[in-house]
């Protein structure tokens, strides 16, 4: 339970500052990408724990998650929960996604496509719900 929570953490950051570098602060998401996971890789590089070995691994693969165009996206807390998406992925499932062309991009990629698949579903049922009430508006308007 210890070495999953500092996982997960960086997980979140990963995505949220690489998306936060590249979108607020108009870097792009490889520039974004790349300086964050070489500050966090060389921090990580002073210390020789097992789970400081494992952080770079972590925050490279959800920086690919925050890579993902603010058009997908609709805020800052999706990608928070992609970010969350990802740790989940990556710590259930190690050794799962070998031979899929690279297990840190897939795993990102479900992530995002999750979290994309939510904010439609939550879309959709708020345009339903909209609908609905103009629906019930005109017919009593009507009768």
């Amino acid at each position: 339970m210890l070495t999953i929570l500092p996982i997960y953490l960086t997980s979140v950051l990963g995505a949220f500052l690489t998306f936060l570098v590249s979108t607020k602060y108009k870097q792009g998401p490889v520039r974004a990408s790349a300086l964050l996971t070489l500050f966090v890789a060389s921090t990580c590089s002073l210390f020789s724990e097992d789970i400081a070995n494992q952080i770079p691994w972590v925050f490279f693969g959800a920086s690919f998650v925050g890579m993902t165009s603010s058009k997908l996206t609709r805020n800052y807390t999706s990608i928070v929960f992609a970010g969350i998406i990802f740790g989940f992925i990556y710590t259930v499932s190690p050794t799962f996604f070998n031979g899929y062309g690279g297990a840190l991009g897939t795993a990102a990629c479900i992530s995002i496509l999750v979290i994309i698949g939510l904010n439609n579903l939550i879309r959709h049922s708020k345009i339903s719900k909209k609908k609905k009430i103009l629906l019930q508006k005109i017919s009593k308007t009507s009768s």
